[in-house]
């Protein structure tokens, strides 16, 4: 089944001044693309930022580089 990246990501002005962020969560599109080009792997997101998942994080790649 192919996630859909907005079912896992949201925009809202309250919340890091309106960055999109991880749904339910503070953790930024931003940081968990910026942790993948540093060489950060799924897993080592996923230990430092437990509240997200594999899902999310694909989700953060689509939006952040959709087709």
């Amino acid at each position: 089944m192919t996630v859909r990246w907005q079912d896992r990501i949201t925009l809202d002005p309250a919340v890091l001044t309106g960055k999109y962020v991880v749904k339910g969560t503070r953790i930024s599109v931003e940081l968990v693309v910026s942790l993948l080009a540093q060489g950060w792997k799924d897993a080592d997101i996923i230990r430092n930022y437990p509240t997200i998942t594999e899902d999310d994080i694909r989700a953060c790649l689509a939006s952040h580089f959709p087709n």
